[in-house]
């Protein structure tokens, strides 16, 4: 899968295949079941057709634009771009992912131009699959009714993508954020189609839970904000000799006035050096919301507590033998 960095002002050459493309468009935030369902069916049309299959990403997601020039609420990503390009390139179906800057110009531009200017003459679109709630061009005056209208004139087809429901609502990314924020991590897995995980590389800190006899492993975040907080058992993976299960501990330490959102993890049974290794953690089961303790022995108390809670849900779960909850909705 080819990454293209698109720019308005500047559109590379390369972008437009000979013959033409099939392109998907979207947020793609999380990479859920909805979006996976566009995707591949995208995909099955530029079989048919013989044609390679383009999706388009945006970055900074459209939301997260607006909130910094319009004053209005931040919205807690999914996936940063590494997650979102992993998630791409393990589908296996994508010719080309192309990342468009979304900025004044992409904002403002018409709806039109958009389909005819973008979509058809710089990504050479001969096939349009988009999803039933994306909107496009100022004012999100653009939708599937206009691509309709456009394409015949044009000379590309269009098609609305299934969409894709879980109990009865539609799949989609407000929805997995509402789960997480509930800290409900296995109905957030279900919606995506796997655990829900962060990744980032383990960073120096301020060495406090070594002192306090858990000494953990410190995530970069890189992100403004957290779409989970609370005490959760994990799995963390791109440990040498495999996964290993983990406490983690996300968001702001009030008992020490942590302050910006971190992730930190005790790896269970594990004394090595990870730091500076890209980590992935992925999130099993909730333990408790985040609070903030009196003193910093009732802290390691309730640590020790949290810690004993990890090893009792490992227990069963090997006892048991069934998976993970937030496994049974894995997407192959």
């Amino acid at each position: 899968m080819q990454l293209i960095r698109l720019s308005l002002s500047s559109p590379p050459r390369h972008t437009t295949p000979a013959d033409g493309t099939v392109v998907t468009i979207g947020n793609f935030d999380g990479v859920h079941r909805g979006h996976r369902a566009v995707i591949r069916q995208a995909a099955e049309r530029a079989r048919a057709l013989d044609l390679p299959l383009t999706a388009v990403i945006f970055e900074p997601l459209p939301r997260e634009y607006f909130a910094e020039h319009h004053g209005r609420t931040p919205v807690a990503r999914l996936t940063r771009l590494r997650e979102r390009f992993q998630a791409f390139a393990e589908l296996g179906v994508v010719d080309q992912l192309v990342l468009m800057p979304f900025n004044k110009q992409l904002a403002a531009m018409p709806a039109e131009a958009y389909v005819e200017d973008l979509l058809v003459k710089t990504l050479g679109a001969r096939h349009i699959v988009i999803g039933d709630d994306f909107r496009f061009g100022a004012k999100r005056a653009g939708d599937f009714s206009l691509l309709e209208s456009m394409a015949k004139r044009l000379g590309f087809g269009v098609e609305r993508a299934v969409t894709v429901t879980l109990d009865g609502e539609r799949v989609s990314s407000t929805r997995v954020r509402a789960a997480l924020k509930a800290r409900d991590v296995v109905a957030a897995a279900r919606l995506l189609g796997h655990p829900f995980f962060l990744c980032g590389r383990v960073m120096h800190g301020d060495k406090r839970g070594r002192e306090l006899a858990f000494p953990t492993a410190n995530i970069a975040l890189r992100r403004r904000l957290s779409p989970l907080q609370g005490v959760f058992l994990v799995r963390m993976i791109g440990i040498n000799g495999g996964p290993r299960f983990g406490a983690a501990n996300i968001g702001t330490r009030p008992t020490v006035d942590g302050g910006e959102a971190r992730l930190e993890v005790f790896v269970l049974d594990f004394d090595g050096d990870l730091y500076g290794q890209l980590m992935t953690v992925e999130f099993l089961a909730d333990i408790r919301a985040e609070q903030r303790f009196e003193s910093l022995d009732a802290l390691v108390e309730q640590i020790q507590a949290d810690v004993d809670q990890a090893r009792r849900l490992i227990d069963t779960h090997r006892r048991t033998g069934a998976p993970w909850p937030a496994d049974e909705g894995e997407i192959v």
